[in-house]
């Protein structure tokens, strides 16, 4: 019986979690749109050249005369500042995998499916355009959902949008998010280095072990944490990757437990009641001082080492890195003729990808999820809601535009990549917004007849 209330009381605070994630991340969506139309702004003014000249600028950090390390600003934010997003990632995987809804099979089979036909159909029409080109290694841009700016614009739309479409949207960005970690691992990185890669899974293991043998506080994850994503930063793995392993690592079960603070909170109000509280308040009162710090000590010692990561990153993830990279990567001339660049092998092939691929695959998968039995929709979701989902879920921006940058070293290549993603995105984000917004009218209608 404890142990249920327990645990009910860790799934509870997890879930509230989850909520205060959909808030913040749609708020961030909204940053994303802003921090995308200043890059546009920059790369098309005056300023451009001074623009991209920031972006190149080495930032170098001396430790000794011996000893410095030092990256490129535009580095920094795409394998650093990237590494802190796809840890991020990770903790909400974790947390989703763990009392979310990723947490069983029939909660997670409907929007898994629904993630692997989102990115194998936006794969196969972008290699079935480009088969025998150099534009091949391009073929994961088109797989990616941008949850940030997807859940941006789910937010715009307010009560039009059942809160169970938003959750299914969630759950399937975060499958998606699996897929393009794996992509990335597996054929974006470069040739490897042994040594580094070795020294990397070292410090994976270290921090597992540290997990496994109850180690809580978070400093110390934090320090190994660096350490690894410094091995893969060098390893030719993408060090992005170490962010998600990192993730792994960090534990989901409390320094104290809900039974024991409990307790302990209880002997804490009752020594509170002794102390002269009518007469005194804490400032005057050292015991009510003690008390009340050790009742917030307890209490932050009850919450999950994973919620207190992730909730300490969530806002700067999406304040900050996402708008961060959004304008250090989508600032790109718009000094073509845009009908050209979309009626070409790779701009047509991120074109199709997102704005058509995405939604079919979904479609596809989550019928057949429906037909063989093993998945079902919720009750409040109609086929409709999916393929205005489906629609948003090809926003690919963030994720497409990182793996453009892995993809290519011709500059040209990636112009018309970054330009065919942005054309792509926003009629996708305008389709699936008029569905949704049709769908909704259509369903108030209905209910006032």
């Amino acid at each position: 019986m404890g142990q249920s209330v327990r645990n009910q009381s860790t799934i509870g605070y997890i879930r509230e979690t989850a909520t205060k994630f959909l808030d913040r991340e749609t708020a961030g969506g909204i940053f994303l749109i802003i921090a995308t139309i200043v890059a546009l702004l920059l790369a098309n003014s005056q300023w451009a050249g001074a623009y991209h000249h920031f972006l190149g600028d080495e930032l170098l950090f001396e430790f000794s005369e011996h000893l410095s390390f030092g990256l490129t600003i535009e580095e920094w934010i795409n394998d650093g500042l990237m590494a802190i997003f796809f840890l991020v990632a990770g903790l909400e995987l974790k947390r989703e995998v763990m009392v979310g809804e990723l947490s069983s099979i029939k909660k997670a089979s409907a929007p898994l499916l629904a993630a692997l036909g989102g990115m194998a159909v936006p794969a196969l029409i972008f290699i079935s355009l480009n088969l025998g080109t150099e534009n091949i290694k391009g073929w994961g841009i088109p797989m990616a959902t941008d949850i940030a700016y997807s859940l941006g614009i789910i937010g715009l739309l307010g009560k039009n949008v059942p809160r169970q479409l938003k959750t299914f949207l969630i759950a399937l960005a975060i499958a998606d998010d699996i897929g393009a970690i794996l992509v990335i691992a597996l054929f974006y990185s470069n040739e490897l280095s042994w040594i580094y890669l070795g020294s990397g899974m070292g410090a994976f293991g270290l921090l597992l072990l540290m997990n496994w043998t109850g180690i809580k506080n978070l400093i110390w994850y934090i320090i190994i944490g660096i350490i690894l994503w410094y091995c893969f930063l060098n390893s030719g793995i993408h060090p992005t990757i170490a962010g998600v392993l990192f993730a792994i690592t960090i534990p989901i079960v409390p320094k104290l437990d809900s039974k024991i603070l409990k307790e302990r909170t209880a002997t804490n109000v009752t020594n509170l009641e002794k102390t002269e509280l009518e007469k005194l308040n804490p400032l005057q009162d050292k015991k009510q001082q003690i008390i009340l710090k050790a009742i917030k000590t307890d209490t932050e010692n009850s919450r999950p080492p994973l919620l207190k990561l992730e909730n300490s990153l969530v806002d700067f993830n999406a304040f900050f890195i996402i708008p961060i990279f959004a304008v250090a990567n989508a600032g790109v001339k718009l000094d073509v003729n845009l009908i050209e660049v979309v009626s070409g092998s790779l701009g047509l092939g991120i074109l199709l990808g997102l704005a058509i691929g995405k939604v079919t695959g979904i479609g596809i998968f989550t019928l057949i999820g429906q037909k063989l039995g093993v998945s079902e929709l919720h009750i409040t979701l109609n086929w409709k809601h999916i393929i205005g989902i489906g629609m948003i879920a090809g926003i690919g921006f963030t994720m497409s535009l990182f793996i453009t940058n892995l993809a290519f070293n011709d500059q040209e290549l990636i112009k018309i990549s970054k330009i065919s993603i942005l054309i792509a995105s926003l009629l996708a984000a305008i389709g699936g917004a008029v569905i949704l917004l049709l769908t909704s009218n259509k369903g108030k209608k209905n209910i006032v007849k």
